[in-house]
């Protein structure tokens, strides 16, 4: 499925299926944005900055990003608008336009969702990991139902999302299709992450 002109919003993080995200929202580009998707109840991509920065300029975002639909927004202490975003299908941006405003609008192709692939033995571990890595996180994710461990692709997902990952490598897992290959990219690097 092709979305003509979706409206892309380029941030130094990468967001997962399923993952959620919390942005501060004070450029106009970016209010008119979310004024749009709340009026319309639509989504708009989150895509990693190859080159430029979150504000100014328009961002060169990658190739691959995720779609995000607002589940939920606040004011911020600050004055701004805070909203948080839940990630869903990922895509693939062919060209890209910029709008006068700066707003990155792209023609996109939805990838179909990952099928649902238990979890082999092999990679329990993975998921005890997650299990207590999302204990000592708290809130929301602490609170993913027990079923979801058992779901290969849901667990590399949110390992990706909450292991001190370089984005680079954060947005090499997201372009994975494979959930397989993904967890096998995790277990040969979790060495890296465990103390000496």
């Amino acid at each position: 499925m092709s979305t003509n002109d979706l409206a892309l919003f380029p941030l130094a993080a990468v967001l997962f299926p399923g993952g959620t995200l919390d942005l501060r929202i004070f450029e106009p580009r970016y209010l008119d944005l979310v004024r749009d998707c709340a009026r319309n109840d639509s989504a708009f991509g989150v895509c990693l900055i190859l080159s430029g920065h979150e504000t100014g300029a328009a961002a060169v975002p990658a190739a691959v990003g995720t779609l995000a639909r607002i589940v939920d927004f606040d004011s911020l202490p600050d004055g701004l608008l805070g909203i948080r975003v839940r990630g869903g299908e990922r895509f693939r941006v062919g060209a890209t336009r910029v709008r006068d405003n700066g707003l990155v609008l792209g023609s996109a192709r939805l990838w179909p969702a990952e099928p649902r692939v238990a979890l082999p033995p092999e990679y329990a571990l993975l998921a005890s990991i997650l299990e207590r890595l999302l204990e000592r996180i708290g809130g929301e994710p602490a609170r993913a139902e027990r079923a979801l461990y058992d779901d290969a692709s849901w667990v590399g997902f949110r390992l990706a999302e909450h292991l001190p990952l370089a984005r680079t490598e954060q947005q090499e897992l997201l372009q994975l299709t494979d959930p397989l290959e993904r967890l096998a990219w995790l277990t040969r690097e979790l060495p890296r992450f465990q103390p000496d």
